[in-house]
């Protein structure tokens, strides 16, 4: 009755290596941020705020679950949890409240653009739709 305590990460959690910034990002209801990957920072996700759809796609060679798509839906009140995203995996959400959504990102590396790329919502190299 008094309120939440929402745990995000601590220095020992599973995904957590080492702390390189902490940023929200807002994001309006309907809005779509998409697409963007890391080439080494690992993302560390959660949604304190509000409900989004965020959708991960896996094009690395090497992996075991390269071309695999994933469809999470977090926030709250029922879905409120961490999601850790590695490098060179790409990335979107958007907002699926009524109220726009409050995301929370715990880095382990400080934001460089020269790290990161980004594409188009619509780019036919990542097999999902928005619509």
């Amino acid at each position: 009755e008094r309120g939440s305590v929402l745990h995000m990460i601590r220095s020992d959690s599973p995904g957590f290596s080492k702390f390189g910034e902490c940023y929200f990002s807002e994001i309006n209801s309907g809005a779509i941020k998409a697409w963007k990957r890391h080439s080494i920072q690992t993302q560390n996700i959660a949604v304190p705020v509000g409900r989004i759809k965020l959708v991960i796609y896996d094009s690395r060679e090497d992996s075991i679950t390269m071309g695999n798509l994933i469809i999470i839906e977090l926030g709250r009140p029922d879905s409120y949890s961490r999601i850790t995203i590695p490098p060179e995996v790409w990335y979107g959400f958007s907002c699926i409240s009524k109220m726009s959504a409050l995301i929370v990102n715990c880095a382990d590396l400080p934001h460089s653009k020269t790290e990161s790329e980004a594409k188009a919502i619509k780019d036919p190299f990542i097999p999902f739709s928005w619509t």
